[in-house]
């Protein structure tokens, strides 16, 4: 599924399902699944979850693989009790915690760069989601992180201490891959 393929009422709804994908999980409502089609269409969703503006979760499918629906409970969830750098959401959390969606395009490779320069000039600052990857070290930004890093050298930099690198390390067989996202945000 395309993220253009939805209206915003749909976006909406996702943002709705996320939160009472949390909320049950936590004994505070029950998920009500709805039965559109286009929930059942294969795609690849990542949840983030704040407080106070400040990170308290995310977590996401870089590649669909599984029905919409299915991949957005899966990543509520876990962005709400399983993110390494965050302890489990609580209920008494809940209501202070704010959800955004983002539905992602499938990767495009860029093509390999025999210089960290060659690959920043590839990139589209504030439009690019990035998926890095160098032997086993994997990390990847939503394109929403631009906002926090807006220079490419410090986004690469960033993404690559994600990755487990060094933020000056490059190789010539460093992996880059560019998506786009839609996401929807609770005011």
């Amino acid at each position: 599924m395309e993220p253009d393929e939805l209206t915003d009422e749909q976006g909406e709804a996702l943002l709705v399902i996320a939160r009472g994908a949390v909320a049950e999980a936590l004994g505070e409502g029950w998920l009500e699944r709805p039965d559109a089609g286009w929930l059942y269409r294969t795609a690849a969703t990542f949840v983030t979850l704040t407080r106070g503006g400040a990170l308290r979760g995310c977590i996401g499918s870089i590649q669909a693989a599984s029905p919409l629906l299915e991949d957005l409970v899966h990543n509520a969830r876990a962005a709400a009790f399983s993110d390494p750098r965050f302890p489990p959401l609580t209920a008494e959390e809940l209501p202070g915690t704010r959800f955004e969606v983002s539905l992602l395009t499938p990767l495009q490779p860029l093509a390999p760069a025999d210089s960290e320069e060659e690959a920043i000039r590839r990139l589209a600052p504030g439009t690019d989601g990035v998926l890095l990857e160098w032997g086993e070290h994997r990390g990847t930004f939503l394109p929403q992180m631009w906002e926090q890093l807006p220079d490419p050298r410090q986004f690469l930099g960033h993404l690559k201490r994600k990755a487990g690198l060094d933020p000056g390390f490059w190789a010539p067989d460093v992996r880059l891959w560019t998506f786009a996202v839609r996401k929807w945000a609770e005011r």
